[in-house]
């Protein structure tokens, strides 16, 4: 098993709350969180706090593999290591030996998903018994003496042709639970290296941090290549995704679906905000007839017969004069994959299919199908485009 650990405290002298305050629209923990949510490789994420108002924060976000763990006060002064936590939650805990702890820093909120997992087969591969995160720098560094300490100042390299350093960035590090209770220590043994983007070398401790962290963030993260266009049509799924999958019948053999109320609105804003709607579904029922005339949809595909999913949203887009760029697409299942891995954005509900969440880029969301998940991506949609 893996289990991710990030130590949160009320106190912080430099940027009071700063766990739980704002960046980038979301507080600060939110993003690692989120990350560790997303990856199919960590089956639980403990945030361990002294406070409140953070576990409040950690719990309003319904991440189905987090969960708030009350650290002692002893261990949440300012004179307490990292480690001291670590070992008290371990000593807590019934983990085996061989489990795998991942301490995670919520002031490295550049940190992805594909940071965590590959991580995690870096550590595999090289048969380490523990691994760091770092970035390569390639500054030049000097000792006190006045000797240069990483190159020769008589032979100055161009940037291009210097290996640099390999720094410590903090964001996160794995080690087995049988290590650190023997050696208290996050590494230890045989230690391996992930090296992550240079961009993550930043660490929040400071109000100056914060801004270029904030900066870095909508540079390489929030404006990424799938999200760089405007999403002009929202195009969804129904069974498993606008439903629970749920197949409910009456005494007479009524057929009936379980639909949530929340998504209808997220349809609502979304016309308001000028996008475009569809459903393509492979059923053809009067049900989601019913329901995308009542939700005021602009497209209903039903049944699609020699048709697949890609081809109709083709025919929409080609009505539309738009390209699959700016589409954006939520589904659960295996006759969804296609049209998720050629549109702009795309989407799954907690409850999809594993095959499903392997999709690049694919934004796995915390909410199941009939459950909120699709009123979730389309939240996200338009606050990328702050179009409230």
């Amino acid at each position: 098993m893996n289990i991710a650990f990030i130590p949160v405290r009320c106190g912080s002298k430099s940027i009071p709350f700063k766990n739980i305050k704002e960046f980038c629209g979301k507080p600060l923990v939110y993003w690692n969180l989120q990350a560790l949510q997303n990856s199919l490789n960590i089956d639980e994420v403990y945030v361990a706090t002294d406070c409140k108002e953070i576990k409040d924060v950690v719990n309003s976000f319904n991440f189905s593999k987090v969960k708030v763990y009350d650290r002692d006060l002893k261990n949440a002064n300012d004179t307490a290591s990292t480690e001291s936590v670590m070992l008290e939650f371990i000593d807590k805990k019934n983990f085996k030996d061989n489990d795998l702890f991942l301490l995670v820093q919520a002031t490295s909120p550049l940190t992805q998903t594909k940071d965590f997992d590959g991580a995690l087969d870096t550590l595999k591969k090289e048969n380490a018994n523990s691994l760091l995160t770092c970035v390569r720098t390639k500054r030049f560094y000097w000792n006190d003496d006045a000797t240069p300490f990483n190159y020769d100042f008589s032979n100055r390299p161009r940037r291009q042709d210097f290996n640099g350093m390999l720094m410590e960035n903090g964001a996160f590090y794995i080690n087995s639970i049988k290590n650190i209770q023997k050696d208290k220590n996050r590494l230890s043994g045989k230690i391996a290296i992930y090296e992550m983007e240079e961009f993550t070398a930043v660490e929040i401790d400071e109000e100056d941090d914060w801004l270029i962290a904030e900066k870095l963030m909508q540079k390489h993260l929030l404006a990424n290549k799938k999200e760089s266009k405007q999403i002009k049509l929202f195009l969804s799924d129904v069974d498993g995704t606008l439903t629970d999958a749920g197949m409910y019948y009456g005494e007479n053999g009524e057929e009936f679906k379980k639909f949530n109320t929340h998504d209808g609105k997220g349809f609502e804003l979304l016309r308001k905000a000028g996008i475009k709607t569809g459903i393509i579904t492979s059923e053809n029922t009067k049900i989601v007839e019913n329901r995308a005339k009542k939700m005021k949809i602009d497209y209903l595909y039903q049944g699609l017969e020699h048709k697949g999913k890609l081809d109709i949203a083709r025919e929409i887009c080609k009505k539309e004069n738009i390209e699959l760029e700016e589409v954006a697409y939520i589904g659960d299942d295996i006759n969804c994959k296609e049209l998720l891995e050629h549109v702009g954005i795309s989407a799954c509900p907690l409850n999809a299919l594993p095959k499903i969440k392997t999709i690049h880029n694919i934004i796995k969301l915390s909410k199941s199908g009939g459950d909120g998940a699709v009123r979730e991506f389309i939240n996200r949609i338009l606050a990328i485009w702050k179009r409230y």
